[in-house]
């Protein structure tokens, strides 16, 4: 799952090492936003803007972070997410349908798809880029013929709140409380896990004190947030979905079953995990996040456009190898695909906000993709 390093007497985890490595890339970042937009890119409602832009990148990154980890792709997940979020709107817009069944029929939707891509590459042996780029014509194609490729606008209001609305203040409060509360149990779980295994005595102690960096960044994020209209609730999904995201790669047994087949798939199966199921299980899980992703999407727009979600299966890929994983599969993590995406919506949000022309704005995160994976390259190497 991670590989470490051993080099004069140091231990280094060489994912944690990319985690730091990216943390300090971002923060750079920022700071030349910030120096750039004369303070504005740091203000608390630019940085809610700038979290809300990144909640559906996010979310699909978590997705195909874990599909990644099997060696396996996903170049579908734009065209699929455009005709979810077509389906719900068509539903409640124009077949009258009400929120819940529109929403049903969204996901279900986007896992049916999934659960046919995955089942194509793990029992037909159909190469998944192959399957996935069939699945990018065709869905986008779905959705045009259902919609007859006009936009679908969105009356509810309830629906729009998704997409648009803001927790309270103090609901944010109690929110953090609550994730302060899950930092601190999961750092005495891990104390007391080290000693259970015989790894020595339990050190709640020093597990404590590693907890004082996420809580600060859980107590700034929770003041920033209510600095400019709360937590946006598209953002809120996200975490939700990065932490349970979290805990299936690193507390499950069919977390550690997808790095083993990304390792060596063979070598997988012949200690007996059943590599085909755990592929289709993936592509299933994927679909669910992508019709979550779907509904958020359709919602902010305010509309369903045959065109939504063009190009979205770049930055979620984009996301997951900047974030330091590997297209071969067997490494990487979902909090470093979520700071990938992070990066990447800082990269948008900065050079919008200095006017940057789209074709530069291309040019940039191209440039920046292509230098994070050969630096990867280059590390793995040394």
């Amino acid at each position: 799952m991670s590989e470490t390093v051993e080099k004069s007497g140091f231990k280094i985890e060489t994912s944690s090492l990319r985690a730091y490595t990216m943390l300090g890339a971002m923060i750079l970042i920022w700071l030349f936003f910030y120096w750039q937009t004369d303070g504005i890119f740091l203000t608390p409602r630019n940085l809610s803007n700038l979290m809300l832009q990144m909640s559906v990148t996010g979310i699909l990154a978590v997705g195909m972070l874990m599909v990644i980890l099997t060696g396996n792709i996903d170049l579908s997940i734009g065209s699929v997410l455009g005709l979810a979020g077509g389906v719900a709107a068509i539903l409640l817009t124009n077949q009258g349908y009400g929120l819940l069944p529109s929403f049903a029929a969204a996901i279900a939707v986007a896992v049916v798809i999934g659960i046919l891509h995955g089942f194509l590459t793990a029992y037909f042996n159909i190469p998944a880029f192959i399957v996935t780029l069939g699945g990018l014509l065709a869905w986008r194609g779905a959705i045009k013929g259902i919609s007859q490729s006009e936009t679908i606008p969105i009356s509810d209001p309830t629906f729009k709140v998704i997409g648009q609305g803001n927790i309270t203040p103090a609901s944010g409060w109690v929110i953090a409380i609550i994730a302060i509360v899950f930092v601190l149990f999961l750092a005495y779980r891990h104390a007391q896990a080290q000693k259970t295994y015989g790894l020595g005595e339990a050190n709640i102690g020093g597990e404590m004190l590693k907890t004082i960096l996420p809580i600060g960044v859980i107590i700034g994020f929770i003041y920033v947030m209510n600095s400019s209209n709360g937590v946006p609730l598209p953002v809120l999904i996200f975490l939700v979905v990065a932490l349970i995201g979290t805990f299936i790669t690193n507390s499950t047994t069919f977390g550690r079953y997808l790095y083993a087949i990304g390792g060596n798939s063979d070598a997988a199966r012949l200690s007996g995990i059943d590599t085909k199921v755990n592929i289709l299980k993936v592509y299933a899980l994927l679909g669910l996040l992508i019709g979550v992703a779907a509904i958020i999407f359709t919602a902010r727009q305010g509309s369903a456009a045959p065109d939504a979600g063009v190009l979205k299966e770049l930055d979620a890929i984009a996301a997951c190898v900047i974030g330091g994983a590997s297209l071969m599969g067997g490494r990487g993590t979902i909090f470093g695909a979520c700071l990938g995406a992070l990066i990447m919506a800082s990269l948008d949000n900065g050079m919008s906000l200095l006017n940057v022309r789209d074709f530069m704005q291309e040019l940039i995160k191209g440039s920046i993709l292509v230098a994070a994976v050969g630096l990867d390259m280059i590390g793995k190497k040394s």
